[in-house]
């Protein structure tokens, strides 16, 4: 088949080079437009945009896919499908109908649980133990359409957003590109999503991330892994905003108010709604990333002395 790739972010290169090592034809990729980045907030490619200019492949930038130059130059290309990673933007119903098998979405979720932008943060955050992916046909509702194949990945103890997302963009790479070969040979089926099960997952904001130390330790590390990389997890001390690593539980420690911080010689714990946890690395502001045991030694963090 001619397929034209759409997607914007790091994650869905895994998916576009798959679809480039398949037997089907890469004639274009979709992505969003340049857009300002860095201290200089000069324009700067998407990953998808800059993958594909390495390689000599036409590369299209609509504002909007509804813009008729746009449409046109879809219809010139003449794609029997368009396959979809975190393509950033709402497809309107002229672009969809344009390929002969329409647009087939790469999904991080098991659908229709985590409809929306955040799925996999959604999910570290709200505790499952087990998520996964799905290609299904983009329509117009948001990520409703039938389902042509899934798979599923355990969420690890350890994981973050970031080692999740990862793992998913790899495996659903197979995924996406079994269902193109499905699609091409006339074996695909497309499953109705349930009715029942339907969540939403939309963006993570900043004061999401924001630690919550009246919670239980168990959601106060869902959070920080939730959050981590972005929009990364923060807090305050003495009225400023620090970012923190992971943390673990730390049952063996002295009871604390939510919060309260204790320093020993290898290692700090913050208070939480049950057990304390230990902090990995804090990174104050203007400062790296560091140790908490060399944040707190170089802070002087007395005794009491809390995140808020």
């Amino acid at each position: 088949m001619r397929v034209i790739f759409a997607g914007t972010p790091a994650v869905a290169v895994p998916a576009l080079a798959a679809v480039a090592a398949s037997r089907h034809e890469l004639v274009a990729v979709v992505t969003r437009p340049d857009a300002p980045a860095g201290r200089g907030r000069g324009l700067v490619r998407s990953p998808v945009g800059a993958w594909a200019d390495e390689r000599g492949i036409e590369v299209l930038t609509p504002a909007r896919p509804r813009e008729p130059e746009f449409l046109d130059r879809l219809r010139e290309l003449a794609p029997d499908c368009v396959p979809v990673v975190a393509y950033g933007a709402l497809v309107p119903p002229v672009a969809l109908a344009i390929p002969r098998h329409g647009w087939v979405n790469l999904h991080f979720s098991l659908l229709p649980a985590w409809r929306g932008a955040a799925p996999v943060q959604h999910a570290v955050l709200h505790g499952d133990e087990l998520t996964g992916a799905s290609v299904f046909q983009l329509e117009e509702g948001l990520d409703t359409g039938p389902v042509y194949g899934t798979l599923t990945d355990e969420i690890r103890p350890a994981d973050t957003s970031g080692d999740l997302l990862e793992r998913l963009a790899h495996t659903g790479a197979g995924l996406l590109v079994a269902v193109l070969d499905a699609l091409a040979d006339g074996t695909a089926r497309a499953e109705p999503q349930p009715a029942d099960g339907v969540s939403l997952a939309p963006k993570l904001t900043v004061e999401d991330a924001r630690v919550r130390w009246a919670d239980p330790a168990f959601a106060v590390d869902r959070r920080i892994r939730a959050c981590t990389p972005a929009p990364g997890p923060w807090t305050t001390f003495r009225g400023e905003r620090v970012k923190l690593g992971t943390v673990t539980p730390a049952p063996d420690a002295p009871a604390l108010k939510p919060g309260e911080l204790l320093v020993e010689k290898a290692r700090v714990v913050a208070g939480t709604a049950t057990v304390p946890v230990r902090l990995g690395e804090v990174r104050a502001a203007g400062k790296r990333a560091m140790a908490a045991t060399d944040w707190a030694r170089g802070a002087r963090v007395s005794a009491g002395e809390e995140f808020a």
